[in-house]
């Protein structure tokens, strides 16, 4: 039998995409260690530094989605899910949370008063997402993704 990386061979055309899933607290304590932990996610995946701005943008994205989150989808006792999955172009980070009744606003057409103290957070994960978006899965949930562009390897 011959491995791969013994033998300089190429991968196998289905390897799998490097994930992690994590249950969180449906508090903002909660909401701060996705962050805190997709960040370092990415920066083991990609080895770029904790201050690139490829690893604040993460943590800009997971830090609203989750906010969302905890805010507008948490119900008492229930936690919300952060998935991080390393595509070929980009960081997906998901968060599912139990209110699939509550659909997020698109943030272009969402009014945003200057004064509101909140209402922007889809706004800056559509300005820093390549692609962002929404679904339900199942009855009890529904996922908010954003997708954060990779570098290119220089």
């Amino acid at each position: 039998m011959t491995h791969p990386q013994i033998t300089g061979e190429a991968k196998p055309p289905h390897a799998p995409t490097p994930q992690l899933v994590l249950r969180f607290s449906g508090t903002r304590r909660g909401a701060r260690l996705a962050r805190q932990l997709a960040v370092q996610q990415f920066t083991e995946w990609t080895g770029l530094p904790h201050d690139s701005d490829p690893a604040r943008t993460v943590a800009l994205v997971t830090a609203e989605l989750a906010a969302n989150a905890v805010r507008h989808g948490s119900l008492p006792g229930r936690d919300f899910r952060l998935a991080l999955l390393l595509l070929p172009d980009a960081l997906r980070i998901e968060v599912t949370d139990t209110r699939p009744e509550r659909r997020p606003e698109p943030a272009s057409t969402a009014p945003q008063s200057l004064d509101a103290p909140s209402g922007r957070g889809l706004l800056l994960v559509e300005a820093y997402t390549e692609r962002w978006g929404w679904e339900r899965r199942d009855a009890y949930t529904k996922t908010v993704w954003g997708e954060v562009v990779l570098p290119s390897p220089s």
